[in-house]
């Protein structure tokens, strides 16, 4: 885009077969990694079992701490904000998004999701509320 910037939002859907003991780094291969202005961000995510762990920074802020992921998805199915509790947070321009998944489990965990990231527009200059004028004095 001309001028730097994000068109407009942008959504990534992943899925993917976690081995034991294996991690999976999605956001690797997505062109908007990087933001190059300040986004929100939201994940939605389901793993087909119990045990799955993630983690989403932004540069050095945590957005979400390494934690489980919400199990009983169907491989395949991206999970919506219906029945996925989304996870959201800013993403900081010029700041690599890192979403990782870890499975310290004994079995393969498919991993299913997406991320959406929203530019957050500032207000133009003069485009703000305008001030009134204070109403004279009368002597």
């Amino acid at each position: 885009m001309p001028g730097g910037g994000m068109p407009g939002p942008v959504s990534f859907p992943f899925t993917f077969a976690v081995p034991v003991g294996g991690t999976f780094l999605p956001l690797n291969t997505w062109q908007y990694e990087t933001p190059d202005v300040p986004c929100m961000v939201q994940l939605l995510e389901r793993a087909t079992a119990v045990g799955l762990l993630s983690f989403l920074t932004s540069g050095g802020d945590t957005i979400k701490q390494e934690g489980n992921v919400q199990a009983g998805g169907t491989a395949g199915t991206t999970p919506s904000d219906l029945n996925t509790r989304p996870i959201t947070g800013k993403a900081n321009p010029n700041k690599k998004l890192l979403l990782q998944y870890r499975n310290p489990t004994a079995g393969i965990i498919t991993i299913d999701g997406v991320i959406e990231l929203v530019p957050l527009r500032a207000a133009s200059a003069g485009g703000g509320a305008r001030r009134r004028a204070a109403p004279r004095r009368r002597r």
